[in-house]
């Protein structure tokens, strides 16, 4: 069950569940994007960019950008649509992160299981190097 919330655009309190506004701004968002999306139907607007839609839609360019990283709207049938990088704030199409901030995380990844392989051999050599054994003779 969902728990008691506030609602982030009207300040209504509301069960907060799946959604995550109230019903009455649900009903609202639904709206805009049925507005956006008939915009962007018509053939001489689908090259239009975010602000473009939004001048002539009324809708914010927040809830435009938050459709297109929901797949309600695909940027394969409008290429001018983009939302946000989650990190640096790009303009992308697709997944969470562009390619630059990508390669970075995946560059710092690989520098973190270098830098683990080199102690794991560390360790290993110390360990070789302490099994040395001795042995005294007496007489």
């Amino acid at each position: 069950m969902g728990e008691v919330a506030n609602c982030p655009r009207c300040n209504a309190i509301f069960m907060k569940g799946a959604a995550t506004v109230c019903p009455d701004c649900q009903r609202q968002e639904e709206k805009d994007f049925q507005t956006v999306y008939a915009f962007m139907r018509k053939k001489q607007n689908r090259s239009a960019n975010v602000k473009e839609i939004e001048y002539h839609t009324g809708v914010e360019e927040k809830l435009i950008r938050r459709f297109v990283a929901q797949k309600r709207l695909h940027p394969a049938q409008f290429p001018n649509l983009m939302y946000s990088c989650e990190k640096c704030g790009a303009g992308i199409q697709d997944g969470r992160l562009c390619s630059s901030c990508t390669e970075e995380i995946e560059g710092g990844l690989k520098q973190v299981a270098r830098n683990q392989e080199l102690e794991e051999k560390k360790k290993q050599a110390e360990s070789a190097r302490n099994r040395t054994y001795y042995s005294v003779k007496n007489d």
